[in-house]
């Protein structure tokens, strides 16, 4: 009987993660959408992590009354967690996505897996398992398929740059979470590095400054101006909501239930759903040699994510993505 519940449990959570990664990969097409229609990078992400935050805290506060207190110790730390894990993460890929496909931006950031068995084991000198090595291999040669190197660097240079830069603020993500969730519930945590990361961008882009006019502009789904009209308000409340709080939930659910090895597993198909999205609603394409490309890094991924031994602590989930 308890086999059988924990198999129930274990598949429960399995969809937990598939439908977070897929809301990950619908966000993405949708935030392009919203800055294919004027609103900056900068000015979608600041309204993004303020949402977050509220939506994060109120939360908190429903489930345990009393957990968003905090000291000033920890008040500084969550301010550079939610500096470097969540705003410089969700700026970059943005970014990222704006001058390259969603999915190729995806790939170059869920290489943050690796760099994080690396760190585990050459800084903090914890065991990894010798399959690093074969990782490292098959996402630095699927990288180079997706690049088209032979031919010259066909992707944009300041895009690579930027999910690559993704991929580092990912993994200390990651790294730093596994401290914070030592002293508090992860929807408090959430609540405060959210809250952290939309005082950062209120104070770089004071909020009396914010260009509230333009999220009245209509919006065509098909991404060039063609297919329904919507209001740019409705892209940026599917962001806020369904691209950020539901996401983050059903990942923190189905780390209860099947561990964060598991989660990590599971949402690497995250980048290959971001590619049928992008297909579907905006005509993104890529090539078949970056298509086998974009196979052999998932698979250094996946060897990336089991090659550290199993920790007892947690890490938050992230966006594609998440970050």
């Amino acid at each position: 009987m308890n086999s059988s519940h924990d198999r129930a449990r274990s598949w429960v959570g399995v969809g937990y993660v598939l439908l977070a990664a897929t809301l990950f990969s619908v966000n993405g097409t949708v935030s392009k959408l919203v800055m294919a229609a004027g609103l900056s990078s900068l000015r979608l992400v600041e309204i993004r992590c303020l949402g977050a935050a509220l939506l994060f805290a109120v939360i908190a506060s429903w489930r345990r009354p009393g957990s968003l207190r905090i000291g000033r110790r920890e008040l500084g730390f969550v301010c550079v967690y939610g500096v470097v894990g969540l705003a410089l993460v969700q700026w970059l890929y943005l970014v990222a996505m704006t001058r390259m496909p969603v999915s190729i931006s995806l790939l170059i950031e869920f290489t943050a897996p690796l760099l994080i068995a690396l760190w585990v084991r050459y800084v903090r000198k914890e065991p990894v398992r010798g399959r690093i090595w074969v990782a490292l291999v098959l996402t630095l040669a699927g990288l180079a398929l997706v690049a088209q190197v032979w031919a010259g660097l066909t992707l944009d240079a300041v895009g690579v740059v930027a999910a690559s830069l993704a991929a580092v603020a990912l993994a200390a993500y990651y790294l730093l979470g596994e401290r914070g969730l030592a002293r508090r519930d992860p929807w408090s945590l959430a609540a405060w590095s959210f809250a952290a990361a939309a005082v950062f961008w209120a104070l770089l882009q004071p909020w009396w400054t914010y260009p509230f006019a333009q999220l009245g502009v209509d919006v065509g789904l098909r991404g060039n101006g063609t297919g329904p009209l919507v209001p740019t308000w409705m892209l940026v409340g599917w962001v806020v909501v369904l691209g950020t709080l539901a996401p983050f939930a059903l990942v923190l659910t189905a780390l209860t239930r099947i561990g964060a090895t598991r989660v990590g597993l599971v949402g690497t198909a995250e980048p290959p759903l971001a590619g049928l999205v992008a297909w579907a609603a905006i005509g993104e394409t890529l090539t078949t040699v970056q298509i086998v490309g974009g196979a052999v890094v998932l698979a250094g991924i996946v060897l990336a994510e089991s090659a550290r031994a199993p920790q007892p602590t947690q890490a938050l989930p992230a966006e594609g993505l998440a970050a």
